[in-house]
């Protein structure tokens, strides 16, 4: 591994298949000895912390990119899982080790872009798109959460990965019922 964020990322794809793994296999599994690991990420918590940094950086692009204000509100919504794909499997590693993270520096530090993609949902409220009754932090929560849940069924071998958009978009918009 030459970076930091080289090993960080290594790291995120094996906690994704493994979230308890330990330092130990951690640093076995990136190819590093774990004082290597230690340098970098002093403890388990300072990993999770890193990675926590690294998703809401990435985050914050995917907002910059998709124009959340553009157009119609669920086109955003499409745009806005489309462009989450490659973030996702730290959203469900971050939810599944959220213990091992500070709660209210958390939520600080997700503020912005909780309070952009709630927004999302407001506007798509006000205008009649989305179901005006279910509370837009909910919806965002869920958001998290379909996109966590949904690379986790891909990892699994449950779902394929080229329906990681369709399987979100179409739960969002239609819900599971077929009337």
């Amino acid at each position: 591994m030459s970076s930091r964020e080289e090993l960080l990322r290594a790291a995120a794809d094996f906690l994704g298949r493994r979230p308890n793994a330990t330092q130990d296999e951690i640093a076995a599994a990136v190819g590093v000895s774990r004082a290597t690991l230690h340098r970098h990420f002093a403890g388990r918590v300072a990993l999770m912390t890193a990675l926590e940094e690294l998703a809401i950086a990435e985050m914050r692009q995917v907002l910059a990119d998709v124009r959340l204000d553009d157009g119609p509100a669920a086109d955003a919504l499409r745009r806005l899982v489309t462009a989450c794909e490659p973030v996702a499997p730290y959203l469900a590693l971050l939810y599944s080790q959220s213990q091992d993270l500070d709660f209210d520096s958390t939520l600080q530090a997700w503020d912005e872009i909780d309070t952009a993609i709630t927004e999302l949902f407001l506007r798509g409220q006000r205008d009649g798109e989305f179901r005006p009754e279910l509370p837009a932090a909910f919806l965002t929560e869920a958001f998290y959460s379909l996109a966590g849940g949904t690379a986790w069924c891909i990892r699994a071998g449950r779902a394929a990965a080229r329906d990681f958009d369709r399987l979100i978009i179409d739960l969002l918009l239609n819900g599971v019922t077929t009337s």
